[in-house]
């Protein structure tokens, strides 16, 4: 089975080295001793891409874009708009997705909220943010599994449609008046 992942947008919020931390008011603080070793959201495109060539068995799982002459068989677009955890607080993921055909029609959309208790310590609540993402990517691999059967575009039966009839018509005469001057010292126009 061949898939496209992307384009994956992730939250502003997120696009940073630092780690950060979900307070109980539920505002957001920097980790003093932490952060991300490199790009988050790069990270996330490689777990994704792992993660669903594993389930779907399959090494023809890549990033958009896709190279000159892939031809998948779903594309997957997706937005995560949260992923964070604070000590007291459980790791929360937050994202939708659209599945889209050979053909571009969207097959399948969900939105999807998973939640991942954690011991409390910044290793565990990664640890509890990369189970979400597994997590994310077993439901994604579940939902494009059935789509792996369906018809080739040049498979399909082509449409006939009727040739339009053509009917020579008069010209109709506009409804809308033209616009005329009115003769003053300069040229005012009104419809």
């Amino acid at each position: 089975m061949a898939v496209v992942l992307g384009p994956v947008s992730v939250a502003d919020y997120l696009q940073r080295e630092t780690f950060l931390q979900r307070q109980a008011d539920g505002s957001l603080s920097s980790a003093t001793d932490g952060r991300w070793a490199g790009s988050l959201s790069a990270d996330i495109d490689q777990l994704l891409v792992r993660q669903l060539a594993w389930r779907l068995d399959s090494q023809r799982v890549v990033l958009a874009p896709a190279s000159t002459g892939f031809t998948p068989d779903v594309q997957v677009l997706l937005s995560i708009t949260r992923l964070d955890s604070g000590k007291n607080q459980p790791a929360i993921l937050d994202a939708q997705w659209r599945l889209l055909d050979r053909r571009g029609h969207v097959r399948d959309n969900r939105i999807v909220h998973l939640e991942q208790p954690h011991e409390g310590s910044e290793s565990s609540q990664v640890q509890a943010q990369g189970q979400l993402l597994q997590k994310l990517a077993e439901q994604l691999s579940s939902a494009v599994k059935p789509l792996a059967n369906q018809p080739a575009v040049a498979e399909e039966a082509p449409k006939r449609q009727a040739a339009p009839v053509q009917v020579k018509k008069e010209p109709e005469k506009s409804k809308i008046p033209m616009a005329s001057p009115i003769r003053t010292d300069m040229e005012v126009y009104r419809f």
